[in-house]
């Protein structure tokens, strides 16, 4: 995997946080996507003493190689094998970072946005060693169906996605969400983290204020937006 690493002062060994893009289900886009970036977020991470890696999976941009992680049609969506098939890639990722001197094995943190996000949340029901908690920003899949805002796929399969993973995952969680979130409004975000929790899963559910004119940007905002429920959960780790 085509992938971006940022280490901050000092000789280490750094606690390590894999920022995870979201998806593209149509090819062409998706061979055309560039390496992926979350400046202030990296930012924030590298100030708070975290190595942060960014891959770009398989399927992806300059990556290339086989798409493993999509969700199919919508009448028969399969949002668990997807999940399941990016958190594969995070693993990867994980397990590659920790073989390197300047990391440490323990501490980590796994954070996606998206369908990254949601791969997050799949790769915390395998509950791996060394990670310490899982953040989601706007976590989900088949949202926009047609392109069209507020018009989901499959709802129903993706909340019950969400309980299969609960019910093995006891790794604490955060799903973070915006108010205009498009993609995922909070009707059905605070669904998928109710339905995680309930099958007994950790999960801490946040619904922040409206960013800019689309919420599914959340992972972009200012620090402002998503810092203090940040630094709160991982206080409480």
């Amino acid at each position: 995997m085509r992938s971006t690493l940022f280490r901050p002062k000092g000789k280490g060994p750094y606690p390590l946080a894999v920022i995870n893009h979201g998806s593209i289900e149509d090819p062409d886009e998706r061979a055309l996507m560039g390496l992926p970036s979350f400046p202030t977020l990296t930012a924030w991470l590298l100030a708070h003493g975290y190595a942060v890696l960014v891959p770009l999976r398989p399927g992806h941009g300059k990556t290339g190689g086989k798409y493993a992680e999509s969700e199919g049609s919508c009448g028969s969506a399969d949002f668990f094998r997807a999940g399941e098939s990016t958190a594969d890639n995070i693993a990867a990722s994980i397990g590659y970072m920790v073989r390197q001197p300047f990391i440490r094995r323990t501490g980590i943190l796994v954070i996606g946005n998206s369908a990254g996000g949601w791969g997050g949340m799949a790769l915390a029901a395998r509950n791996p060693p060394g990670v310490t908690a899982v953040i989601g920003f706007a976590p989900g899949r088949g949202g926009r169906q047609h392109g069209l805002p507020l018009n989901n796929c499959s709802p129903g399969r993706l909340v019950d996605a969400a309980a299969r993973f609960g019910a093995t995952a006891r790794i604490p969680t955060l799903w973070l969400y915006a108010e205009n979130d498009t993609y995922f409004p909070p009707k059905l975000s605070g669904r998928l983290a109710a339905a995680f929790a309930a099958a007994g899963g950790k999960a801490e559910y946040r619904l922040l204020p409206p960013v800019g004119r689309e919420g599914h940007a959340l992972i972009q905002a200012p620090p402002a937006t998503w810092s203090a429920p940040l630094e709160q959960f991982l206080a409480r780790k």
